[in-house]
């Protein structure tokens, strides 16, 4: 029989944790109860006070309603408003596909619009201090660093021969199961081949992802790609916050990935400073992190940590956004064979090389030159582009209130973004077959026409042009008239309609299975 003390203290632990339980979910009902209040009051004042305000077309929990294809939910709204706002708990966010709001607030009027606080808290932990989250000195630290590497002879040189060891040998793996039923994941197959290449050009290391014996890479390339996921979902779900602190829910997932992601990232930066110690007489590296290790010995304030985010800066720009637009480029070649097969024309047509030819001796053809002359490939590439932007959404914030071109006000503190998703479905930008694929819209008497980059807004435009866009399509290029050159390609399923996966670039969900067939039997 227990004790009346023992009895007596079980009773108090019992009370006392119903005490704790009740006071916690009382306190979570009160900030829960009073984030809806704040928001109903400020939707209210948003809605009420709107005069010469671009108009109410919903909120973010319309946004969290339609998350799974919310840039096609934006398209919409765009459809029936060329201008219009969703309203946060905070601040309203203005969204635009006209071409004039987007030249005025990322290049006529651009120190009004920055990233902002929002957009800094948002990303900070997986982006860091890096290009693409950050304003002011160390935004223009990075690029004038980064435009230096990116116009040499040297990196230019380098890059170009490691896009085409790296084609030719994603080739040779897809030529060991070339006609085969099984197929392959052509997404998956992309996403490992560019990671390897950037690291590669951008960092001086040589993964082997593709080839499947790096698992530490693997295990870093899943963390950091279910990590841009859970991030860009914070833009639509108001508690992030007290998730994080609570660590529960995806933000519990994305702190094991952040652990992840930062032991690989220091060890490559500590690798690679003894590298460079070993070698002293021949510091000056091809890849970009030789050149920021450098620039961090005269300053102070590039620590490992800034090291850090400006490599994972450099990741998403230059492993994520070519391998999404090839996935969407091959998935529209298998739904247009027409096209496929006039790409391959001009390749041959290009290039004068010998059917039956060997891989390498193909891709060391591939010179500045005779890609240079690959004017439809480059065509169908920007067409991919224009109806799958690597980023489909992209903003900034407003500094002070000011007024757009087409009238509609702007005030402190307002999110201003284009939706270059939904432009590349804009009639009245690109005619009555906006959402055809048609490369030959690109072409005038056979040669590339471009576009307004504020039309074509799939590399940024303005001072935050993207500086690596050579860089893109050249690699592009060259993986694309390699493949294409010794494989036909088909979907697995041919009534395959892909879909999206929400985040910050546009990642085709669930894969891209294909059949690749020898083109040389």
């Amino acid at each position: 029989m227990a004790s009346p003390h023992i009895s007596e203290l079980f009773t108090y632990l019992t009370f006392s944790t119903f005490y704790l339980l009740s006071t916690a979910l009382a306190l979570v009902f009160l900030y829960v109860f009073g984030s809806f209040l704040s928001f109903i009051i400020f939707y209210l004042q948003e809605s009420i006070h709107s005069s010469h305000r671009p108009p109410v077309a919903g909120t973010v929990f319309h946004q969290l309603l339609n998350f799974s294809n919310l840039f096609d939910y934006l398209t919409n709204l765009s459809i029936k408003h060329k201008t219009f706002r969703l309203v946060k708990p905070s601040h309203s966010d203005i969204y635009t596909t006209d071409p004039a709001n987007i030249e005025y607030f990322l290049k006529t009027n651009f120190s009004n619009y920055n990233k902002g606080r929002v957009n800094y808290d948002i990303m900070k932990d997986l982006f860091g201090d890096g290009i693409f989250a950050v304003d002011g000195e160390k935004w223009k630290h990075q690029r004038k660093l980064a435009s230096y590497e990116f116009s040499t002879k040297v990196l230019r040189d380098f890059s170009t021969a490691v896009f085409r060891t790296k084609a030719a040998k994603l080739a040779k793996k897809i030529a060991e199961v070339a006609g085969s039923a099984t197929g392959v994941d052509m997404q998956d197959l992309l996403m490992k081949s560019t990671m390897d290449s950037i690291f590669k050009v951008g960092f001086g290391v040589e993964l082997e992802t593709l080839s499947g014996t790096d698992d530490l890479g693997a295990a870093f390339s899943k963390a950091f790609d279910e990590s841009n996921y859970m991030v860009f979902r914070r833009y639509v779900d108001i508690f992030w916050r007290a998730k994080r602190n609570f660590n529960i829910g995806l933000e519990g997932q994305l702190k094991k990935n952040l652990k992840v992601i930062d032991e690989f990232v220091f060890q490559l930066i500590q690798h690679k400073r003894e590298q460079m110690e070993s070698n002293v007489k021949d510091k000056m590296k091809e890849d970009i992190l030789s050149r920021f290790v450098l620039a961090s010995q005269k300053d102070t304030t590039m620590n490992d940590k800034y090291l850090r985010d400006i490599i994972l800066n450099f990741l998403i720009a230059g492993k994520d956004t070519s391998a999404n637009t090839l996935s969407w480029f091959f998935y529209m070649l298998c739904k247009n064979p027409l096209v496929q097969e006039k790409i391959v024309a001009e390749i041959k047509e290009v290039i004068e090389f010998e059917n039956g030819g060997s891989i390498d001796g193909f891709v060391n053809r591939l010179t500045e030159e005779v890609l240079d002359r690959m004017q439809y490939l480059h065509a169908a590439l920007a067409e991919t582009l224009r109806l799958f932007p690597a980023v489909p959404v992209d903003g900034k914030l407003a500094e002070e209130d000011d007024e757009l071109p087409d009238g509609f006000k702007v005030k402190k503190g307002d999110g201003v973004t284009y939706i270059s998703y939904a432009m590349g479905r804009m009639t009245y930008l690109w005619g009555e077959d906006a959402e055809d694929f048609r490369p030959e819209r690109w072409l005038k008497n056979g040669t590339f026409q471009p576009e307004s980059s504020f039309k074509f807004v799939s590399f940024n435009a303005g001072p935050r042009i993207c500086l690596g866009k050579d860089f893109a399509y050249r690699q592009m290029k060259i993986l694309a008239a390699t493949l294409l050159h010794f494989f036909k390609f088909k979907l697995k399923n041919e009534s395959m309609i892909a879909r999206y996966k929400t985040m910050f670039t546009l990642h085709m969900d669930k894969g891209l299975p294909v059949i690749p067939l020898p083109r040389f039997c």
